[in-house]
């Protein structure tokens, strides 16, 4: 039987770091959208435009990896409230704890990853 206790708090620490995360991702993506209105708009002739604009979809696209792992560990702990947390979402069967202790967010047996290690 897995120890949900144990994977609730790994899964708690890992919330409170994505929700600390998240403040300083909205900061780049402040930061990079000021100093792309106060530089030349022309990205692509101007050599620190394309600099602008690549930390600009650098953050978003961090910002989003942050939010949709969010809304994966809050999953996770909505499954262990439920008690189905450890149980796949496509077989049904018991997924390996070895797996759980690497992605304790994961709703899939090694099977049904699909793609989604």
């Amino acid at each position: 039987m897995i120890d949900t206790e144990k994977f609730r708090l790994l899964l708690e620490q890992e919330r409170a770091r994505k929700v600390a995360l998240l403040p300083a991702l909205r900061a780049d993506i402040a930061s990079a959208n000021a100093a792309r209105q106060n530089s030349n708009v022309d990205d692509e002739h101007d050599p620190e435009g394309a600099t602008i604009a690549f930390e600009l979809s650098q953050a978003s696209a961090l910002l989003d990896q942050s939010r949709s792992g969010l809304a994966e560990v809050d999953a996770a702990l909505e499954r262990i409230a439920a008690g189905s947390y450890g149980i796949c979402t496509v077989c049904g069967e018991q997924i390996a704890e070895g797996r759980l202790e690497a992605r304790p967010w994961t709703p899939y047996c090694i099977r049904h990853t699909g793609g989604k290690a």
